[in-house]
């Protein structure tokens, strides 16, 4: 895909419910997890702006992560960055409850859990100016074209995403679909708030560790593509 604006044909603009709400079936420790410890690692969502240093005890830089699923990259993630503040958005219960769960056998203070829609986080609770970074790893790539319009990179997230971060922040995105890999790298080059750190796709960063899911795609030849791009000063 070249450098140019993307086809009107091929994205959107409109309000994105990027998911499909399955609530799946919990085990027992998640259940226990969620029921006993969301109370201490959960932020419940409330729709207006969120005091990031109150909610963590602590000012710090703020990464915030746009689906977590079960937890295993954010949680490795806030383990090695202990310096930094992480919160994760998931709608997912059994995800959610997997989560907390390894946050509380960690002992980690870091890492905070929002179930809730992650855009509507991102719109009502995120302040503007705040992300050191934004994380989106292997979003639902909606590969049937006429589901499209659910994918959650669209114009409208990207002026978004650009909003929330800080100058000098970065939006890390990751997908292991090559078409919906192309599609976002139009959209992210469109918005005048985003450069990219990279000719096209970046290397894997180290900070991003393999999940079980993606080393099993890469034995069976499925390329995984990140994404880096910088909120323009």
């Amino acid at each position: 895909m070249g450098e140019g604006q993307p086809g009107a044909e091929r994205i959107t603009s409109a309000p994105i419910r990027s998911f499909v709400l399955r609530q799946g079936r919990m085990t027992p420790a998640q259940t226990r997890a969620f029921d006993t410890l969301f109370g201490r690692y959960g932020i419940p969502y409330t729709g207006t702006a969120l005091d990031a240093s109150a909610a963590f005890g602590r000012a710090a830089p703020l990464v915030f992560e746009i689906g977590s699923g079960m937890g295993e990259t954010t949680f490795e993630i806030a383990r090695v960055h202990p310096e930094t503040n992480y919160l994760a958005a998931e709608v997912h219960l059994p995800g959610v409850g997997a989560l907390l769960k390894r946050v509380e056998e960690a002992g980690l203070t870091n890492l905070r859990v929002i179930r809730h829609d992650a855009m509507e986080v991102l719109a009502h609770m995120i302040p503007d100016n705040t992300l050191a970074a934004l994380h989106l790893f292997f979003p639902d790539p909606w590969p049937k074209k006429r589901h499209h319009k659910r994918r959650i990179v669209q114009p409208g997230f990207a002026a978004l995403a650009a909003r929330k971060l800080a100058p000098g922040g970065i939006l890390h995105a990751a997908t292991d679909w090559s078409e919906y890999a192309e599609w976002m790298l139009d959209v992210l080059r469109a918005e005048p708030l985003l450069e990219n750190t990279a000719a096209g796709y970046a290397e894997r960063p180290d900070a991003r560790p393999l999940t079980k899911f993606e080393r099993r795609g890469l034995g069976l030849g499925h390329p995984v593509h990140d994404l880096l791009f910088r909120r323009r000063a």
